[in-house]
C-alpha cells in the first residue's frame, strides 16, 4: 500500500487522516516496523513528513533492515540516525573503517554508487543518540529554488550553532544533585592527552550546560540536559565537576559496574533551510537508561 504525501505534517496524524482502517491497526503497523517513508523504516509516531514523500505500508513486512541502527529521518538532502554508544562518528588515526560515517556512507552507496555523505556535527564515541549527515544529491522543491547538496552541507556546517535551537540529552548521574535544576557555565581546555578540564574564566572556550532532574533515588539521578554550546566532553566534565559523574564515565568519573556511558542525545531541533522552517528529531531513551532508575 502506497501513499503520496501532499502536505507537511507528522506521520501518525497523516495516516489517521488518509487511511481507511482502524487507528489501532495503523499503530500496529508502526510498532511492528512495517511502515516506510521514502524507503526508510520508521516506528516514530511524529516522524516529520514533507510534501512529495512516499509512504509504503508493508503488510507482509518483507523489507530488510539495511542499517544496524535506526534511521530517525531521511530525505534527499540529509540523513539523521540514532548512533549507538561505543561507535566513533568519524575516523581517527587509529580507527578508519568502524565509524558511523563509514557505515552510513556504505548504506547510501548500496543504493547509489555515486552517493556521498558529509559530516555536519558529531557525538563523542561513548555517547549515543541523534547524528545528522548531509547527502550529495540534487533536489528541487516546488516552493523553493533548486538546491545542490554541497550548498546544503555548507549551510548546515557554517551555520550549525545558529540553525540549532535545541540540543537535548538525557543522562543518569551518580547520587542526588544538590540543586534540582541549574545552568553550568565553565571555560574548558584540552590537554595533549585529550583530557578536557575546567580553566579560568578568561581562558579556554566557554561551555554552557542547562539541566533539570527528572527522577532520583538514593543512588542515581535521571537528568534532562540542554546545551547552549557544543564543546568536546562538555556534559561529562560539567557533571563530574559537580561531584555527580555520569554512570559509566571512567574518563572523568569513577570506576563502576556500568559497561556504557549513560548519556544519550535524544532531541535535536533545528531550522532546515530546504523547507525554511524548524524540524524536530527525537529518539526514545535506550533501555539501559530506562531501567537503571524507574
Amino acid at each position: 500500500m502506497k501513499l503520496k504525501v501532499k502536505e507537511n505534517g507528522e506521520l501518525l496524524s497523516y495516516l489517521y487522516d488518509n487511511l481507511d482502517m482502524p487507528k489501532k491497526k495503523i499503530k500496529q503497523y508502526l510498532t511492528h516496523g512495517s511502515i516506510y517513508v521514502n524507503n526508510v523504516k520508521t516506528r516514530q509516531y511524529n516522524y516529520p513528513l514533507i510534501n512529495g514523500m512516499e509512504i509504503v505500508i508493508d503488510t507482509d513486512n518483507k523489507n530488510k533492515k539495511v542499517l544496524p541502527f535506526d534511521i530517525v529521518f531521511e530525505d534527499d538532502n540529509i540523513i539523521v540516525v540514532n548512533k549507538p554508544a561505543g561507535l566513533l562518528t568519524i575516523a581517527t588515526a587509529k580507527e578508519k573503517e568502524k565509524t558511523l560515517y563509514h557505515i552510513v556512507s556504505d548504506y547510501l552507496k548500496s543504493n547509489n554508487h555515486s552517493a556521498r555523505v558529509f559530516v555536519v556535527h558529531r557525538l563523542d564515541k561513548d555517547t549515543s543518540g541523534i547524528v545528522m549527515f548531509a547527502k550529495n544529491k540534487n533536489v528541487k522543491y516546488a516552493y523553493q529554488n533548486s538546491w545542490d547538496n554541497l550548498a546544503i552541507k555548507r549551510q548546515l556546517q557554517d551555520n550549525w550553532n545558529e540553525y540549532v535551537t535545541l540540543r537535548e540529552y538525557v543522562a543518569v548521574v551518580h547520587n542526588k544533585l544538590k540543586n534540582k535544576s541549574g545552568r553550568i557555565v565553565q571555560n574548558l581546555k584540552e590537554t595533549k592527552t585529550n583530557l578536557v578540564y575546567v580553566t579560568k574564566k578568561d581562558d579556554g572556550k566557554e561551555a554552557i550546560t542547562n539541566y533539570n532532574v527528572v527522577k532520583e533515588n538514593d543512588k542515581y539521578s535521571l537528568v534532562s540536559i540542554n546545551i547552549e554550546t557544543g564543546r568536546k566532553n562538555q556534559i561529562r566534565v560539567a557533571f563530574a565537576s559537580l561531584g555527580n559523574a555520569i554512570l559509566g564515565d571512567t574518563k572523568y568519573g569513577v570506576k563502576d559496574d556500568f559497561n556504557r556511558l549513560y548519556l544519550h542525545a535524544n532531541r535535536l531541533k533545528m531550522y532546515y533551510p530546504v523547507i525554511k522552517k524548524d524540524i524536530l528529531f527525537e529518539t526514545a531513551n535506550p533501555e539501559k537508561i530506562k531501567k537503571v532508575i524507574k
